[in-house]
């Protein structure tokens, strides 16, 4: 089965959630429509199960961030993280939210809910971890936690953009560099 997601995950990750259609998906998987159907309701449930696995399988380097143990850490292998994800050549370039995001229309109103809620939360977390760093005085008393956390998730989502139209791992490197220097002191 996650074989099966692997490959379908592939498909939406280059052509979108709209762009990808049952016949593509179901060749990506060796499967045929009536066994999609069976196993995952329609193209959203599928969908759905390929968003979970990606969240929990391909991006990794956030988990590995958020065990950073100050809050500059956590942000500095984040943006080199995702300057390396986003370049990896075994994906698709940039991030299957943020260009799923921006690929949605109107018509897939619940799909883009759905991958907004997942940036949104990633940007809580953010947050609340700046937050505490401010508590604990690692931060100044006049940083901003929320906004702090606006700022890297919009660097995050721009280097994702730069991504997808061919930006290099260097150059998103630098990116990432060019935006630590903005750290609160």
């Amino acid at each position: 089965m996650d074989e099966a997601l692997d490959r379908a995950l592939a498909v939406f990750w280059r052509r979108g959630f709209e762009g990808a259609s049952i016949a593509e998906l179901t060749q990506a998987m060796g499967i045929n429509p009536p066994s999609l159907y069976a196993a995952f309701g329609n193209k959203q449930g599928l969908f759905r199960k390929v968003l979970d696995r990606y969240l929990s399988v391909r991006t990794t380097f956030w988990d590995d961030a958020m065990k950073e143990p100050t809050a500059r850490g956590l942000v500095e292998r984040l943006l080199h993280g995702t300057a390396d994800f986003m370049t990896d050549p075994a994906n698709p370039p940039g991030c299957l939210l943020v260009r799923g995001t921006l690929a949605c229309s109107d018509m897939a109103q619940d799909v883009h809910r759905q991958m907004v809620e997942c940036r949104c939360e990633g940007e809580r977390v953010m947050r609340d971890r700046f937050a505490a760093a401010q508590a604990n005085g690692e931060l100044p008393a006049d940083a901003d936690p929320a906004a702090l956390a606006g700022y890297v998730a919009t660097v995050l989502e721009g280097m994702s953009v730069h991504a997808a139209g061919g930006a290099t791992r260097e150059e998103l490197h630098k990116v990432a560099d060019t935006a630590l220097r903005a750290w609160p002191s």
